[in-house]
């Protein structure tokens, strides 16, 4: 009788002394992975990946800033600017004046009067300024907000439809507009991916180069 009860707690001892190192060691693998995972996550990958994008690209990597003739930053590539002056191509609406501490813009429904009024504001406006093209001939880009109210770009149809204010403004040839709009025309990504496009800053800032 004495002899079964101390076998059993032996055996009960090593299997509780067993699952306590299973358990033990069980806590200890997640710890090791867990900092294994920060290190290499949060530390590893960053660096690699910075060193790369500086390596390979550092115009893009450090945002894509315009400079002018004197070296100063003017702006970046990939966020729209406000331009007004009749003498400059204009940009696409912009419900957050292109303020790149954000995106976004009013996703309003077609049937919201403060859309409507927008828009009847910006054929006006385009009455005024452009009275040489008719509204019907304006590409819907130049009227409408972009999703993220930053895009750079409008079509080269958008800066097309914009010569003749230009010419009228500057005293420029609408060859000279016309040879500037060609140069600044990008193309689809690799040819198949998006629309041709024109950036609306690296084009006003060689129209700025012209009209010195």
């Amino acid at each position: 009788m004495n002899t079964y009860t101390s076998s059993s707690n032996s055996r009960e001892s090593s299997t509780s002394h067993s699952q306590g190192n299973n358990q033990g060691g069980g806590l200890g693998t997640i710890i090791r992975m867990s900092i294994g995972l920060m290190v290499l996550c949060g530390l590893v990958y960053p660096i690699v990946m910075t060193a790369a994008a500086q390596t390979l690209f550092p115009h893009q990597a450090n945002g894509s800033l315009v400079k002018d003739d004197s070296g100063q930053i003017v702006g970046s590539a990939l966020i729209g600017q406000s331009f007004t002056d009749s003498k400059y191509f204009h940009g696409r609406v912009s419900s957050i004046e292109y303020n790149g501490a954000g995106s976004g813009s009013g996703n309003l429904a077609p049937s919201n009067e403060a859309l409507t009024e927008r828009a009847a504001q910006s054929f006006s406006d385009w009455k005024e300024n452009n009275p040489q093209v008719a509204v019907s001939e304006v590409p819907a880009d130049l009227l409408t907000n972009s999703a993220s109210g930053l895009d750079p770009h409008i079509t080269p149809q958008a800066a097309a439809v914009q010569i003749p204010r230009i010419v009228k403004a500057t005293g420029l040839s609408e060859s000279q507009l016309t040879q500037l709009v060609e140069k600044h025309t990008e193309g689809p990504d690799l040819g198949l991916f998006g629309e041709s496009r024109v950036n609306v800053l690296l084009l006003n800032i060689e129209l700025g180069q012209l009209l010195k």
